[in-house]
C-alpha cells in the first residue's frame, strides 16, 4: 500500500507507473499478435490497430503513446513488409 502511494505521489493523481507499463504491454501484445500470431489473430490485430475504434486510442493514451503516430509507423513497416513479401514470392 505504501509503495502505491509514493509512486501516485511521484507520477501524480493520474495514472500511476505501473498501470502505464499495464497499458504499454497490452499495445505490445497487440502487435505482437498483429505482427505474428495466427491468421485470425493477425487480421483482429489488424482491425484493432488501424480501424476506426476509439479502444486503441484510448489504450495508448493509457500508455502514454500517441495513437496516430504509432499507426503512421506501423502502416510504413507494414507496407515495407508487404513489399519484401512480394519481392519474395515473385
Amino acid at each position: 500500500m505504501a509503495e502505491n502511494s509514493v509512486e501516485r505521489d511521484i507520477v501524480g493523481a493520474g495514472e500511476t507507473a505501473g498501470e502505464v507499463r499495464l497499458w504499454q504491454a497490452v499495445v505490445v501484445r497487440a502487435i505482437e499478435d498483429w505482427m505474428s500470431g495466427p491468421v485470425r489473430q493477425r487480421q483482429q490485430g489488424d482491425n484493432y490497430i488501424f480501424g476506426k475504434h476509439a479502444d486503441f486510442a484510448m489504450v495508448c493514451q493509457s500508455a502514454g503513446l500517441d495513437a496516430d503516430d504509432l499507426r503512421t509507423r506501423l502502416s510504413r513497416f507494414r507496407s515495407r513488409h508487404l513489399h519484401e513479401h512480394h519481392a519474395i514470392a515473385a
